[in-house]
C-alpha cells in the first residue's frame, strides 16, 4: 500500500517539555547488554554509556586482529559473543559474510554468495551496507544492477530466507543498511530517479518492512528519493511511547511513518537540495539530518518536535555530508568530511567550538561515555573529549585506510579497515 505525503501531523503532538524529555531519553536507550545490532548501534545513535575505553593505545593492546577476505566499508555488528561483518571481492563482487568469536577473534563461519560487479564511485566498495542482527539471525543486504538482495542467516550461518526486491539503479553504488523494529526488518530501497542514462529506466524508490522470520512483505510505501540516498531510519517515541519511524531523503524531505503499518504520520518536505547519506540523530527534542555532495554545499537541518514538526534551524558551515553526527545531552558533534569538527548547542544551533583536525572522514563518529571516536580515511582512530571545550585525547593508527564506523559490545571496541578487523578492550569483561 502507498500513502500520499501530508504536510502536517495526523494527530496532535504532546507538549514541548514532554517531547523534549522523551527525545533525549530515546537517544540514549540501551539495548539488551548493549549489543551493537545495526549501523551505529542502538537506535542508530552511535552511543554507548556502559563501558570505559582508552583514548590512547598501541598495537600491543589489541586483543586480536583478523584479516578479512576482500575489502569493504561496512561496519561490524555484534550479539552476545558473536561479531558479524561483511566484505566483498573487489573484482567479482562476491559477497563474504563472516561470524567471528568476540573474545578470541576466531572465525566461526563464513558464507560466500556470488554477485555481479558494476560501476562504483571511487570511494565505494561492493560491501558498504552494515548488517542488522538480533537473537535469531543476521540480516544482510547488497545489490547488483538486476537485484536488491536481502538475506537472513541464523547464528550458525544457515540461510533462513532470501528476497530479491528487483533492479537497482544508481550512479555511485549500493550502501543502504537494514534495521530492525520488533518483528520487522525495515529497509529503504532508494533508487536513482533523475539523471538516468537514456538506455535505462528510472528507478522506483520504496520504504519496505519485511517479516523478519519469513522475509514476506508486511508493508511497502512509494518514496521519491530523486537520487539514491543512503539514510538508515531510527525510532522516535512521543510522550505516550508511540513509535515513529524517522527517515529522510532528497525528494520527500523529513518524514515519520508508523513502523507497524506504514502509515505516513507527518512530513517536512523540500528541506534537502542534495543527496542524503547520513542518518537521523535525536537530541534536545529535535531530529537532525544532513545533505550534501562531493562538491560541497552541505548543511544540517534540525526539526523541532515540540509541536507540529517544523524546521528549527540549519547549519551550513562545515556541515557533514557522509558522516552522521553524534550527541551528548544538548551537545551535538559534527564531523565534516574534510576534517572540521564542530560542537553546537543542539537546542539553539549555537556553535561552542570548531576545529580543523587535519583528517578526512567517511565513517561516522560514535560516543563512548565522555569520549568521541571516529576513524579517519587514512586509518587513524581520532579520540576527542565529548565536551563543551575542544580537547584532542588521542590518535591511534590502524595501519590501513578505512571508511567504516566503530562498534562497541561487551566492553570491546571493534574497528574495521578496508581488509582487517581489530578488537580493543578489556579481556576480562
Amino acid at each position: 500500500m502507498c500513502h500520499k505525503i501530508c504536510r502536517v501531523s495526523k494527530y496532535v503532538l504532546p507538549t514541548a517539555l514532554a517531547v523534549l524529555a522523551l527525545g533525549i531519553a530515546v537517544a540514549a536507550l540501551p539495548a539488551r547488554a548493549q549489543e551493537w545490532t545495526r549501523f551505529r548501534g542502538p537506535n542508530g545513535q552511535g552511543i554507548c554509556e556502559k563501558y570505559d575505553l582508552p583514548a590512547r593505545w598501541t598495537s600491543n593492546d589489541y586483543q586480536w586482529s583478523l584479516e578479512l577476505p576482500g575489502i569493504g566499508h561496512s561496519s561490524p555488528v555484534a550479539w552476545g559473543s558473536k561479531v558479524f561483518i561483511t566484505s566483498a571481492d573487489p573484482k567479482t563482487a562476491t559477497q563474504h559474510i563472516l561470524c567471528v568469536d568476540l573474545k578470541t577473534g576466531r572465525q566461526l563461519w563464513r558464507r560466500d554468495f556470488p554477485a555481479v560487479p558494476y560501476h562504483l564511485h571511487s570511494r565505494a566498495s561492493f560491501a558498504c551496507a552494515t548488517p542488522a542482527v538480533d537473537a535469531d539471525c543476521v540480516y544482510v543486504a547488497w545489490a547488483t544492477p538486476d537485484s536488491v538482495i536481502l538475506k537472513a542467516l541464523d547464528h550458525e550461518g544457515r540461510e533462513r530466507w532470501s528476497r530479491d526486491l528487483g533492479p537497482f539503479i544508481s550512479q555511485h553504488g549500493f550502501g543502504t543498511s537494514p534495521m530492525l523494529f520488533e518483528d520487522l526488518l525495515i529497509f529503504s530501497n532508494s533508487q536513482q530517479e533523475a539523471r538516468v542514462p537514456k538506455d535505462k529506466t528510472p528507478g522506483k524508490s520504496t520504504l519496505v518492512a519485511l517479516n523478519k522470520k519469513t522475509g514476506e512483505t508486511v508493508w511497502e510505501i512509494e518514496r521519491h528519493s530523486v537520487r539514491v540516498c543512503y539514510t538508515v531510519p531510527c525510532i522516535y517515541r512521543d510522550a505516550d511511547g508511540k513509535p515513529q519511524l524517522i527517515h529522510y531523503n532528497t525528494g520527500d524531505g523529513f518524514y515519520a511513518v508508523n513502523p507497524r503499518t506504514g502509515e505516513i504520520l507527518w512530513t517536512v518536505p523540500e528541506v534537502f537540495r542534495m543527496r542524503t547519506v547520513s542518518s537521523p540523530v535525536l537530541a534536545a527534542g529535535k531530529i537532525f539530518g544532513s545533505t550534501g555532495s562531493g562538491g560541497g554545499g552541505n548543511y544540517v537541518v534540525a526539526i523541532d518536535m515540540s509541536g507540529t514538526p517544523k524546521v528549527a534551524y540549519t547549519i551550513d558551515r562545515q556541515a557533514p555530508y557522509v558522516p552522521t553526527p553524534v550527541a551528548r545531552g544538548d551537545l551535538l558533534f559534527l564531523f565534516s568530511d574534510k576534517g572540521i569538527v564542530t560542537c553546537v548547542d543542539a537546542d539553539s544551533g549555537k556553535v561552542h567550538w570548531k576545529k580543523r583536525v587535519n583528517a578526512a572522514f567517511s565513517g561516522s563518529p560514535i560516543r563512548v561515555k565522555d569520549k568521541l571516536y571516529c576513524i579517519t580515511e587514512s586509518g587513524e582512530v581520532l579520540v576527542l573529549a565529548a565536551e563543551k571545550e575542544f580537547r584532542e585525547l588521542g590518535r591511534n593508527p590502524l595501519g590501513e585506510r578505512s571508511r567504516a564506523t566503530p562498534a562497541v559490545c561487551n566492553g570491546r571496541m571493534l574497528l574495521r579497515t578496508y581488509s582487517h578487523l581489530y578488537c580493543l578492550g578489556n579481556a576480562g569483561v
